[in-house]
């Protein structure tokens, strides 16, 4: 691998790893909606149809970070893939959180799948989807 694509690859985890930093370690909006492309979309799991634009997609995760106490939160298995000469990146890689939620504490495994655009000198979530890991049967 070039020099320059792990230069890359790196400037992407890190952008990917302190993202989610602003939302499991502490609620950051303002910070966390600085990663947001205006006209993001997102697919989760609990929520009907997709949410549409930064408000939304900042609105559905201060939902969940004010409803839930997050006590850990784990990455593995990175993956990154340019595209469009670099202006673009998909990001894959798989997740464990536990938090408590009404009373109930939860763990899930689950994947998660961004699709990145570099505008202005930096990278913004342009999509993000993200779903349970399915039991192995």
């Amino acid at each position: 691998m070039d020099t320059r694509r792990e230069a890359r690859e790196h400037e992407v985890l890190a952008m990917i790893q302190e993202m989610n930093r602003c939302w499991t370690e502490t609620w950051d909006e303002q910070a966390f909606g600085k990663f947001i492309h205006p006209d993001a979309v997102a697919i989760a799991p609990l929520t009907p149809g997709r949410l549409e634009g930064r408000d939304a997609y900042i609105a559905g995760w201060r939902a969940f970070v004010k409803g839930a106490t997050i006590h850990a939160w784990e990455e593995t298995g990175h993956r990154i893939r340019f595209f469009c000469r670099d202006t673009c990146a998909v990001v894959t890689y798989f997740f464990v959180i536990r938090f408590d939620m009404g009373g109930q504490d939860v763990t899930m495994k689950g994947r998660d799948m961004f699709t990145l655009v570099r505008q202005g000198g930096r990278w913004l979530v342009a999509a993000d989807q993200f779903s349970p890991e399915p039991a192995e049967g």
